[in-house]
């Protein structure tokens, strides 16, 4: 696969050595995006899924500066299963960038889940275009908390 060079930020798939970083990004990421959510599973079993399930056996793409990876990414066909960067990096357009990623990985659109109260993603998604479709109590996912599924339509013209 090639990497992606945009200005000092690389986008590349993730190989193994990457799950130790991609696993703090998601773990200092999901902390601070969503402090009040309780989530299923320990640090630990967190690391042990991305090592085992996610790097070896998804779609994972990593964002990295200087050989080091402040983002993560994981496609799931039509699904953008997990996006999380690092939060000293945020608001810097990597996020954007891997959503660009997987728009052209994914020309026919995407769907994504994410909590309710996670408030800065939903703005993020809506300005990268993606619209509201489902809302749900939370019964259906681990944490037990509130989500919502966003989709993405390209814009094709004529239509």
């Amino acid at each position: 696969m090639r990497a992606v060079e945009i200005n000092d930020v690389v986008l590349r798939r993730a190989t193994g050595p990457d799950a130790a970083a991609v696993a703090e990004v998601w773990l200092r990421s999901f902390t601070a995006a969503l402090p009040r959510v309780r989530r299923a599973h320990t640090d630990d079993e967190v690391r042990a899924w991305i090592r085992e399930v996610v790097v070896p056996g998804q779609e994972t793409w990593v964002a990295t500066v200087d050989d080091s990876v402040v983002a993560m990414m994981v496609l799931d066909g039509d699904d953008l299963d997990q996006l999380y960067v690092d939060p000293a990096r945020q608001g810097r357009g990597i996020g954007g960038r891997l959503v660009d990623l997987a728009k052209e990985r994914s020309p026919s659109g995407l769907t994504l889940w994410t909590f309710q109260v996670n408030e800065v993603a939903r703005r993020f998604y809506e300005r990268h275009g993606f619209v509201a479709g489902e809302w749900t109590d939370g019964l259906g996912n681990e944490e037990r908390e509130p989500d919502v599924r966003y989709v993405w339509r390209p814009h094709r013209p004529g239509r």
